[in-house]
């Protein structure tokens, strides 16, 4: 398989007749000052020395500091980004407080060449939400995987 991929996982609990979803906002100054496709499944890329399946379990304790939940994967299957990399999340039923995360970081220069380099989270927040209220605050080629999530809970 060519090109860039990515693994993530999509953590979902129950909530009174519903489920929510837990999203985390893209740390770094691009993001800053947006909400809508501003969100993301908690991923990251991996190489081709690395199973998917582990390489989610591994960016999501990365993106939020806390160790991924056990349980069983559910395959939401893959999407294509407009940028070309390939996309790949597993759901899993859990409950976590985020207030814990402590995000992983990246370094950039900022402002742009200014020639200061500094140091951003990956994600700087993250939320328990609805899936229909997730929808429009996610990169748009992502929810198709709320849509896909819902539909094998229903």
């Amino acid at each position: 398989m060519t090109g860039k991929r990515s693994a993530g996982l999509l953590l979902y609990r129950r909530a009174g007749d519903g489920i929510e979803v837990l999203v985390g906002h893209m740390g770094g100054p691009f993001f800053a000052r947006r909400e809508a496709g501003a969100w993301s499944v908690p991923k990251g890329e991996f190489g081709s020395e690395e199973r998917p399946e582990a390489a989610a379990r591994r960016e999501f304790e990365e993106e939020l500091g806390l160790p991924a939940p056990e349980g069983a994967l559910v395959p939401l299957g893959d999407i294509v980004q407009r940028g070309g990399k390939t996309v790949t999340v597993w759901a899993m039923e859990a409950d976590l407080d985020p207030a814990g995360a402590v995000p992983g970081t990246f370094t950039m220069e900022w402002p742009r060449g200014s020639g200061t380099v500094r140091e951003f989270p990956e994600m700087d927040r993250f939320a328990w939400l609805t899936p229909e209220a997730a929808a429009p605050l996610l990169v748009q080629g992502q929810q198709a995987f709320l849509e896909r999530l819902v539909a094998h809970l229903a």
